[in-house]
């Protein structure tokens, strides 16, 4: 089950006041952000090609032979990849599918290198022994909303029923979803290199942590102080069966050591499972990045509506305006409030937030809106 997250862009409003100061200076940069083409909206192109992708492989199944390949992937993997399954069929499926990975790659902002982002898995695992008796199951789209109360499946005939998205039902299902962890990883680099493009400091997720050269960052030994996750849990929420698990990661902000504001994205790939706890030793803060002992935490979902361009633009335009006043200035709001509208009012993407995060701190915090908790504590890189 994925995260319980929040509906009103006020209530997170009101957990805490941010102190934001505008810069002429930088309001040109903010502005060459806020020129960048809009994206299509992403939840409904995302849904519409996963809804093709499903009536094309129902209709598909009618083929015992590719029914019994389809059958032997979804039973031997939890996610089969789909559209490289049928690459090596004949018929109009093959196509049909790379169409709609196309489309998918596009409207969340990626490009190519992406790869194919299908992928098929069967609903839950009770549904198993009716796979292996022979059962041709019907096939349905994810659904990206946690309060949708029924899915539309499609038969091998192309009919179309309605199924309780609460209840797991007898007959096999195949869902027809993304690779949210593979979108995740190519999304958080597109994230970090347009920041960076923007003119907002930012290091990619993937990057080795860098040493910096600010007093108390920075060791005479040769090294560089961080905040390390130990324990990390988020609320649990009754959720439709049909939905995969969540694709977390948090964005650190605060003032970087030139007194502009930085956004370094944190992939947390492991937090699959809500009311689960999770001992990861990761490291969220690398504070040589930074020029106070402050920083902020929003962490949010990958779950098919995010177009990371569009994010990164509207968190430029926002971030762009801050300015360091010489003590340090809450972000958190910032972020939230750049997040565009549709994200609120559709499927929030938002999970949590830890309003200004110290380098001393040691020991559990909780997000500000109650969803979960974290245990940090400081730990020493040493330069190699």
């Amino acid at each position: 089950m994925r995260p319980r997250r929040l509906r009103t862009r006020g209530a997170v409003a009101a957990l805490a006041g941010t102190l934001l100061a505008l810069s002429v200076g930088q309001t040109a940069v903010a502005a060459r952000a806020t020129a960048a083409d809009p994206a299509p909206r992403t939840a409904a192109t995302v849904s519409a090609a996963q809804d093709q992708a499903a009536r094309a492989i129902a209709r598909s199944l009618t083929d015992s032979t590719w029914r019994a390949r389809v059958q032997r992937a979804a039973l031997t993997s939890d996610e089969v990849p789909v559209t490289a399954l049928a690459a090596r069929e004949a018929g109009p499926l093959k196509a049909t599918l790379a169409a709609a990975d196309r489309r998918i790659t596009a409207a969340k902002g990626l490009d190519a290198t992406a790869g194919s982002l299908l992928r098929l898995r069967l609903g839950a695992d009770a549904m198993r022994a009716a796979l292996r008796s022979g059962t041709t199951p019907w096939v349905a789209a994810a659904t990206s909303d946690d309060d949708t109360r029924t899915l539309v499946a499609y038969d091998s005939r192309g009919r179309s029923h309605t199924l309780d998205a609460h209840d797991t039902p007898a007959r096999p299902v195949y869902i027809v979803d993304i690779d949210g962890s593979a979108a995740l990883a190519a999304g958080l680099d597109v994230l970090s290199d347009r920041l960076n493009r923007y003119g907002l400091r930012s290091t990619a997720p993937d990057a080795q942590p860098r040493v910096g050269h600010a007093a108390g960052a920075r060791t005479a030994g040769g090294g560089f102080w961080t905040s390390r996750i130990t324990a990390v849990e988020l609320s649990d929420d009754e959720e439709p069966w049909a939905k995969g698990d969540a694709e977390i990661y948090t964005l650190v902000t605060g003032f970087g050591q030139d007194g502009a504001v930085r956004v370094d994205p944190v992939d947390m790939p492991y937090l699959d499972n809500d009311g689960t706890v999770y001992r990861p030793n990761q490291i969220l803060v690398n504070w040589s990045n930074y020029k106070y002992d402050l920083a902020d935490a929003v962490m949010m979902e990958e779950d098919g509506s995010t177009n990371y361009r569009d994010l990164a633009k509207a968190i430029a335009t926002v971030l762009l305006t801050i300015t360091d006043q010489g003590s340090y200035i809450p972000l958190v709001n910032a972020v939230l409030d750049a997040i565009p509208d549709d994200w609120w009012t559709d499927d929030p993407d938002y999970v949590d937030s830890w309003y200004t995060l110290a380098r001393s701190d040691t020991g559990t915090r909780y997000g500000a809106r109650g969803n979960g908790w974290m245990t940090v504590e400081p730990y020493f890189v040493q330069e190699l």
